[in-house]
């Protein structure tokens, strides 16, 4: 629709279609309607000439209508736009296709002054945007979308354009918009994607047009008028609908606004009378002396404006449904206008008794000038004026923010009331929560309370409440059992409202005063009772305080009390409300009652808005019904309970028609959480709260989080609530101004931090406390309040070694031990080199030398005489060589690493072979199993094996002679107690036989050791091969379970773990040494065991505690390297010469093998790839790989230590737990097989097998060499 260039020419510019809308001319009534509709407009095809390169964009699309209709007075327009929206192609109308020319997007309307597509003239535009053009299908002003109405003309001298608002008389139909913040409907026409979230318009898409002013104005040289800077509602669900658009629209001129939203034309303005404070028109009587007490308010604030035959008429009965905040026709304040509180107001959404505040009197005003002579307009602006752009935080997130001349109000969104700060869903329950305090004296007795808890329940859909104060003392809770209007309140607040009235909470919202003062009659008491409100909790809980004083009369316990329904009136005027009314009350005892009474009087102040428009009709008494009154005291809970059901409605409603509609007295069947609306008679209807949903007999709660229809920002978190919803912030954030974004606490300036604190300066730390506080103290050193410090001297209190000199410094000492002693100071002990041999020297200066990480030096080996021993080996390099006494090295003795080691010294003699004496005693002694009896024969041999000439039988005496051959000599044979003499059958050589020059004594074999639980085993190995009969048991360890193991090469010793006795162990493997357990406590189930034989440290893996930990191979130094992100820790290997760290972690959602430092530093995964459970892992010094058996992929596979190189060895393993490699094989125990397989490590074929004879699973395995390793860097 193109923008109308005929006077009263209403329509869109931009190429949805092609027609004009004519429209009445402002000011003439067209008859009672005119609706055009558009049907099946479509594009223009001259813009692409003859061709057509959109197939099918030419098919008729769009249907929209325009409705006028008047009656005797006013005329409207309704503009109706289809579901589907608008096929919206361009901005350039059709006679500038040939021309490059763009008109604006926009939809309103104009006066028609202006020639060309070029000109401009005074006009209202709704939209300003070709994005907002294609948005209006989705938003309305009158609740449906789609839907929007303008009031274009009137019989009165008026000729503005005014906006509906919803709820008022052009529809009641409204579309709830959904809870969160507030924003601007302008916004939400501007939104590129008006079905997301919805924020201001920025403003700065298009710039602002100023047209030209009314000539009638011009002519004055100068006018000065309020504009409202722009209007907001709130959106339907989706975008659909609107809320109302409340509008003091009271300028012929539009201005700019810092959103960008449209700018609405005003009514005639008012000029100030210089001799009047209240700025009457000119020329007009006072409002209250030409109309009376029955003027309509809506003629109070138009001055006089009314149409004709209105005026002396009395207000119009109040409608069904809440009725809409009329725009003001002019600047004419009302009467009864006086200066309004400071601060931020808030008006109800309902109709309730609010104005204008007079002009000059703190309005913040928009003043425009017009030059004519350069048709130049000047604007200025009042920068001090608070908008909504900036504010709209402060209204409820169920309320939507409005502008207006002088500043901003809230309003509670439809399906929720309150004063637009709070605002709570219609027809759901509510509750109050607060303290109450007492210092009254009743009787002669005073009585004392402090913050007893109130509780309170509201059944707002009929207007139920019920209210409990606990522990409260019995005298008084009985005193005050009459005193119904301290739960009285609360059926003021949620009173069930008739049509057209409100109840208290649609004025006060939740931020209220409530005073009242009670005198008791016949005694006169005097009692006086502040309730103040606080606001709503997260929970949407109204908070309320309570405060009683003075005294009241007593009441016996035997008497019960009874209050009869009752009636009161409520006066309501600017923030204030009033009630004086007497109430009668029943003491009962029995068939005897008597009748009392009490005068209580009532006042409630609370905070409105003052810059939006008064409501018309708005009604300035009210009254209030209250039935089934009931108050009780419990006396065995200590609880005083008060119940009663209130209505609000007018004066005098006494005289309403039976029967009474269920809505009103509670007879109707809605659930707890509808409201139920009255029809015609004793009709009615049931509605969900919102937040709720059902069919209103029965209402289920929304789930607003999971829903996701929140408004709670990125780091927020929704928290569902019966009903609605509350936002909260992660910790660490804060909400910002609107209530629901939340940013980072931004932590107070710390003097610590910036320098500012007042601590000894190098001498005192200091130590921040929060909120900019901190706190001084003396460094370790120093003494004093560490805003002064000064130096200890630690040397006077001898901290060194006896054998040490001590040296204060400040705020510190230091000890050096003396000439002849070595250590820190403060322990002192001989130096160790002084006496020392050469070997002992030099081996503790290598040792010395080791503790540094990376040090690689050989240690001499040295004997217990302090000397060279012969053999000296490389554990880093493998080699071994021969020293002289001096320990330099032998020439030529050096061997290769692997092979066998040199000989070195004297050659060892030639083992002699058993002699006959020898085989004869073996072969017995294993006959008698090792042990021979007191009565059985045993050869005796000497050290040459040969018989002894004197051969016994057992320990008996008798005895006998032997020959060389053993044979006894007839005749020897001796009788107990008789020794017979024999000869020496040998004589002894005189030198002992040498051995051959050319045999070699055999090298100290290599050989398995295998964990199987209560015991460790032995599997010698020949060359690579395993000697299955010369496998042995080496430990048996009753009770335990052994599952690591590791040798350390150095010192010959064998370490294991034990899950069952949650210990580390160790043996040497020389003859008759005993275990030694060297860790006992902190573990829950040792697994994997590995030995660094360089640094003297040994690991091992937690699968309990999930920990890889360290220590010395005493025990000592122990150390956690890691305790996060382990799972099922098991295997670990070391490779001591690049000072690596490897294990394993077969946690079945995520298996890895990783690897760091030896000192825990540079963590990292190595494999994570196609890994199932990895049991076993070994790393090969020699060949630098690092390789693992898998139980869950069955396979055998090896890496470089940095990951790279990945190979599978073998692919068919069956169950694999522990791996070791030596000598170009793989070793692995296999709880399939219970036994120990080989691997070739080059062919990945299976090379050999043993099964022990005793069949459980076997654990760890190592292998024992007779040399410690070498390997390659």
């Amino acid at each position: 629709m193109r923008e109308g260039r005929k006077c009263g020419r209403a329509g869109q510019s931009g190429n949805a279609g092609e027609s004009d809308e004519d429209a009445s001319e402002p000011g003439r009534a067209p008859g009672p309607g005119l609706r055009r509709s558009q049907d099946g407009i479509r594009l223009q095809r001259r813009l692409w000439g003859h061709s057509d390169p959109l197939p099918g964009l030419w098919q008729p699309r769009n249907t929209f209508q325009a409705v006028l209709a008047s009656d005797e007075s006013d005329t409207y327009a309704l503009f109706l736009y289809p579901a589907g929206g608008l096929q919206f192609f361009g901005t350039r109308p059709k006679e500038s296709y040939n021309v490059q020319l763009e008109l604006p997007a926009r939809v309103g309307f104009c006066r028609g002054e202006a020639t060309g597509l070029k000109g401009e003239a005074p006009y209202f535009s709704l939209t300003s945007t070709e994005q907002s053009v294609k948005n209006l299908y989705q938003h309305s002003n009158l609740g449906v979308p789609g839907v929007w109405a303008f009031h274009i003309g009137s019989t009165s001298p008026l000729d503005n354009v005014r906006p509906a608002a919803a709820g008022g008389g052009l529809s009641a139909a409204q579309t709830p918009a959904p809870p969160g913040q507030p924003f601007s409907h302008v916004a939400a026409l501007e939104s590129d994607d008006a079905e997301d979230d919805l924020d201001y318009y920025d403003g700065n898409e298009e710039e602002v047009e100023y047209p030209p002013g009314d000539p009638e104005e011009a002519a004055k040289g100068h006018s000065s008028v309020d504009v409202p800077l722009h209007v907001e509602a709130d959106p339907g669900p989706l975008g659909g609908g609107g809320s109302p658009l409340d509008s003091d629209l009271a300028s012929p001129l539009p201005h700019p606004t810092p959103s960008g939203g449209p700018f609405y034309p005003a009514t005639e303005s008012a000029t100030l009378d210089p001799q009047t404070e209240e700025g009457r028109p000119v020329g007009e009587t006072d409002a209250s002396d030409a109309k009376g007490p029955t003027e309509s308010s809506e003629q109070l604030e138009t001055g006089g404006l009314a149409p004709p035959g209105t005026e002396g008429h009395p207000p119009a009965p109040p409608r069904e449904g809440p009725a809409p905040h009329p725009e003001t026709r002019s600047l004419q304040p009302h009467p009864a206008a006086g200066t309004p509180p400071s601060g931020l107001d808030v008006p109800p959404h309902r109709p309730v008794l609010d104005h204008h505040p007079p002009l000059g009197h703190g309005r913040q005003v928009v003043g425009v000038e017009d030059d004519i002579g350069s048709n130049t307009e000047v604007f200025t602006y009042n920068a001090g004026k608070e908008t909504c752009e900036h504010n709209h935080g402060r209204c409820s997130r169920h309320a939507f923010c409005t502008d207006y001349a002088t500043g901003f109000c809230c309003h509670c969104q439809s399906r929720f009331y309150g004063n637009g700060q709070q605002c709570l869903p219609e027809g759901a329950p509510h509750r109050v929560n607060g303290k109450v305090s007492g210092h009254l004296r009743v009787g002669p007795t005073p009585v004392h309370f402090t913050d007893v808890d109130l509780h309170a329940y509201i059944v707002s859909n009929d207007g139920r409440a019920y209210m409990a104060i606990s522990h409260i003392p019995q005298p008084a809770a009985r005193a005050l059992l009459p005193l119904t209007p301290i739960g009285g309140l609360f059926g003021w607040l949620f009173a069930l409202e008739k049509p057209g009235w409100t109840n208290g909470f649609s004025l006060t919202g939740a931020a209220f005063t409530h005073d009242m003062e009670v005198t008791f009659h016949p005694g006169g008491e005097r009692l006086l009772v502040t309730q103040t409100a606080e606001g709503l909790d997260p929970e949407n809980y109204l908070s309320i305080r309570t405060h009683i004083r003075g005294q009241a009369p007593y009441i016996p316990a035997n008497l019960t009390v009874h209050v009869a329904p009752y009636k009161e009136l409520y006066h309501y005027a600017d923030s204030a409300v009033t009630s004086a009314s007497s109430r009668d009350y029943a003491l009962a005892a029995g068939a005897v009652n008597q009748t009392r009474s009490y005068r209580v009087l009532q006042n409630i102040t609370f905070q409105a808005c003052r810059h939006a428009p008064r409501p018309r009709a708005a009604p300035a008494v009210q009254q209030l019904s209250v039935d089934r009154v009931f108050a009780w005291y419990a006396e065995d809970e200590g609880v005083l309970r008060f119940a009663l059901t209130s209505l609000v409605g007018p004066a005098g409603g006494d005289s309403e028609p039976t029967p009474v509609n269920p809505c009103y007295d509670g007879s109707h069947a809605c659930a707890m959480t509808a409201r139920c609306r009255p029809g015609a008679g004793v009709d009615y209807s049931c509605e969900c709260a919102p937040g709720y949903q059902g069919d209103g007999r029965s209402c289920a709660d929304v789930n607003e989080c999971a829903t996701g229809f929140h408004r709670c920002g990125p780091n927020a978190m929704c928290v569902n609530l019966p009903g609605s919803y509350r936002c909260e912030c992660r910790p660490g954030y804060e909400f910002a101004d609107d209530g629901h974004t939340c940013r980072v606490v931004a932590p107070p300036p710390s003097p610590c931090e910036d320098g500012s604190h007042s601590c000894a300066p190098g001498q005192a730390q200091c130590i921040p406390r929060g909120g900019g506080a901190f706190s001084c103290a003396c460094l370790p050193g120093y003494s004093g309040d560490g805003h002064q410090c000064s130096d200890v001297d630690e040397c006077s209190q001898d901290p060194c070694h006896p054998a040490a000199s001590c040296h204060n410094t400040p705020g510190s000492f230091s000890c050096r031990c003396r000439p002849g002693y070595h250590g820190d100071g403060l322990r002192c002990a001989p130096d160790p080199l002084s006496g020392l041999k050469p070997c002992e020297r030099q081996q503790h200066e290598a040792q010395a030398q080791l503790a540094v990480p990376g040090a690689q030096l050989h240690v001499p080996q040295c004997d217990e005489h302090g000397h060279f021993v012969p053999l000296q080996c490389d554990s880093s390099t493998g080699s071994c060589w021969c020293v002289d006494p001096d320990g330099h090295e032998v020439p030529g003795s050096q061997t290769r690493p692997g092979s066998a080691p040199p000989h070195c010294g004297p050659p060892e003699p030639t083992p002699r072979p058993r002699t006959v004496c020898e085989r004869w005693r073996e072969t017995l002694l294993e006959l008698y199993g090792g042990a021979p009896g007191d009565d059985q024969y045993v050869p005796q041999c000497d050290e040459w094996g040969h018989f002894t000439p004197l051969q016994c039988h057992g320990r008996s005496d008798f005895c006998w002679c032997v020959d060389r051959d053993g044979r006894e000599v007839p005749g020897t044979r001796s009788q107990p107690g008789t020794t017979p003499a024999c000869v020496p059958t040998v004589a002894p050589p005189t030198v002992r036989p040498t051995p051959r020059p050319d045999v070699t004594p055999p090298p100290v074999g290599t050989y398995l050791l295998y964990a199987q639980g209560q015991q460790i085993g032995h599997l010698p190995l020949n060359g690579t091969r395993l000697q299955k009969d010369a496998a042995r048991t080496l430990l048996s360890l009753h009770g335990s379970i052994v599952v690591g193991i590791d040798y350390d090469c150095r010192e010959r010793m064998v370490y294991w773990t034990d899950v069952a006795g949650r210990t580390i162990s160790r043996a040497s493997l020389e003859p008759g040494a005993e275990p030694e357990t060297i860790i006992s406590s902190g573990l829950m189930s040792p697994e994997g065991l590995a030995i660094d034989h360089v640094r003297r440290t040994m690991y091992w893996t937690d699968s309990g505690l999930d920990k890889i930990e360290r220590a010395r191979l005493d025990g000592s130094e122990r150390k956690a390297l890691f305790h996060t992100d382990l799972v099922n820790p098991r295997a670990i290997a070391v490779d001591p010469i690049r000072g690596n760290l490897y294990w394993t972690d077969w946690n079945r959602e995520a298996p890895k093998i990783e690897t760091s430092s030896l000192e825990g530093e540079n963590r990292r995964i190595l494999v994570n790839k196609d890994i199932g459970l990895p049991n076993g892992l070994t790393f090969d010094a020699f060949s630098k790989l690092l390789c693992w058996a898998d139980a869950g992929t069955k396979r055998l596979e090896c890496t470089l230590p940095d990951g790279a190189g990945r190979r599978v060895i073998q692919s068919s393993l069956n169950y694999p737990f522990s791996l070791v490699s030596y000598a170009g094989h793989f070793y692995h125990t296999d709880w399939r097989r219970d036994g120990v397989i080989s691997v070739d490590r080059d062919s990945g074929q299976f090379t050999d097998e043993y099964l022990p004879e005793q069949r459980s699973h076997l654990y760890g395995i190592t292998a024992v060499h007779p040399y410690c390793p070498a390997g390659r860097k």
